[in-house]
């Protein structure tokens, strides 16, 4: 659920280097948890709130935490109008775009299926880095990944009895959500790599963008609430400030300190969380095909992420040339 630009795409400045504080173990843990648990977070925040005023809160509490994290270690946000540009566009297509969509898809559908639908976002990396990045090639392995992981959506979906009882709108939102964060990823790898900004700078002005596009958007379409309702206040509260500001700094930690093949595993336990939490605290009907479909998603989703290894050359032997 990586809501920020591609940590192994931005050339990182020297005051991003690990501060190892806690085992990255630990760190690995909680990052899981707390994105996990931002599924039911979202859920008892549409609970009273509208869809937009959830996703505004969540990013007001977000940039606030990076615009304290940037405080301490004295960072400034990156100048230039063109990366200001591409920020805002990344900014729409990581943050605004997804965290609406999701909001708006649990009005109707349980959070355990968002955060099943969520873990499609590989295997929509894959099969849109097939078309719009040359230098990734498809391997066998990585091919059959992306057909297994579709295959696992249709499973939790229910394909075989026509998707009965299932919310088909919601399910689209949430699959056009993790859809956008691949695309968004894709833009970030094409204009923004090697900017020479830190990737604090960078994240907390990309939140700052997304924050001013939901701010405009949300009194268009929303009317100030009569009351405000302290749980689902509160649920949105630790949404902004745990999963999306705490965890984007958790992220570039796990990323600096053990690399990004580890750190994006996180993704393979969102879902797990997703479900258990659903399930046990808010009540949620849990049929055979969600845990069974969920595992062939994030097993599909583990093999589009597999690389060939790199050929090596034989001693002695240099390759021809012309």
């Amino acid at each position: 659920m990586s809501t920020v630009t591609s940590p192994s795409r931005v050339t990182p400045a020297s005051s991003d280097r690990p501060r190892r504080r806690l085992d990255w173990r630990l760190r690995f843990a909680a990052l899981s948890l707390i994105w996990g648990f931002s599924f039911l977070l979202i859920k008892v925040g549409t609970q009273g709130y509208a869809p937009f005023q959830v996703t505004l809160g969540r990013l007001v509490f977000g940039t606030a935490v990076l615009a304290a994290a940037m405080a301490v270690r004295r960072e400034r946000l990156p100048r230039g109008a063109r990366t200001w540009t591409h920020l805002t566009i990344a900014a729409f297509l990581l943050n605004a775009l997804p965290f609406s969509l999701f909001a708006y898809a649990e009005l109707t559908i349980p959070s355990a299926l968002a955060g099943i639908c969520n873990a499609t976002s590989p295997l929509w990396g894959m099969a849109l880095s097939l078309v719009a990045l040359s230098e990734d090639r498809p391997t066998r392995v990585r091919v059959a990944g992306l057909g297994l992981g579709f295959l696992g959506v249709l499973t939790v979906l229910g394909a075989w009895q026509g998707f009965h009882g299932l919310d088909a709108t919601g399910t689209a939102l949430a699959l056009l959500a993790s859809l956008s964060y691949p695309v968004g990823w894709i833009y970030v790898r094409r204009t923004l790599a090697g900017t020479g900004h830190s990737h604090l700078s960078m994240t907390g002005a990309q939140l700052l963008l997304a924050t001013v596009q939901l701010a405009v958007v949300t009194p268009l379409f929303t009317t100030l609430p009569t009351r405000l309702p302290l749980t689902p206040l509160l649920a949105i509260a630790a949404l902004g400030a745990l999963g999306t500001g705490l965890a984007v700094l958790l992220q570039y930690g796990l990323v600096a300190e053990v690399g990004p093949t580890t750190a994006q595993m996180v993704t393979y336990f969102i879902p797990v969380i997703a479900t258990a939490a659903g399930v046990t605290l808010l009540g949620e009907p849990l049929a055979w095909s969600t845990p069974v479909g969920a595992v062939i998603v994030l097993t599909g989703a583990a093999l589009t992420q597999v690389r060939p290894k790199p050929r090596t050359q034989v001693a002695g032997v240099s390759p021809q040339r012309g």
